[in-house]
Order: C-alpha cells, then structure tokens, then sequence
C-alpha cells in the first residue's frame, strides 16, 4: 500500500488548512483590503504549510520508495538517504 493512500485523511487535512491559508489571502485583498504586509506575512505562512508537506511526502517517498522497505537498506544507505531528507528539509524551510 502507498505511503499516500495508507496517510490520505491526514494529508488531505494539510491541504484543506493550506486552501482555507490561500482562501484568506483571496479575502484580505479582494474583500478586506489588508496592508501589503499583512497579506506577505500570509503568503509566507501559506509557503510554509507548502513546503512542510512537500519536506513530508519526499521524506515518505525516498523512504518507500527509492529505498526498498522489504530488503532492509544497508547502513550506508540509511545514512544517505537521512542526509538527503535533511538537506530537502533545510532547502525548503
């Protein structure tokens, strides 16, 4: 079973939050005429919640994926693959 379908209702809580952030960005310009700071310090939240679920579902699918999880990965793959979710991690914060 995908990492996906086997954490769907969690996964798609994320993105109703993520549209309910970008609904209130469409509200504070077309409707309540938010400050330019304001609606940046929304949009920034908005990219945020983004790349928290993006960090995620790379970690998931180098973990399920890219290593095999029912030939266990050697050690040196493990370490590898930890690094490679560190730096996807960092590069999206």
């Amino acid at each position: 079973m995908s990492h996906t379908i086997r954490e769907k209702e969690k996964l798609v809580l994320r993105v109703r939050r993520i549209r309910g952030q970008i609904e209130a960005i469409e509200r504070a310009l077309a409707e309540d005429e938010k400050d330019c700071g304001d609606v940046l310090q929304m949009i920034t939240a908005a990219r945020g919640a983004m790349n928290g679920l993006m960090a995620e579902l790379v970690e998931d699918h180098v973990r399920f994926h890219v290593l095999d999880p029912v030939r266990k990965p050697t050690a040196e793959q493990a370490v590898a693959a930890d690094e490679l979710v560190d730096i996807i991690r960092a590069y999206l914060k």
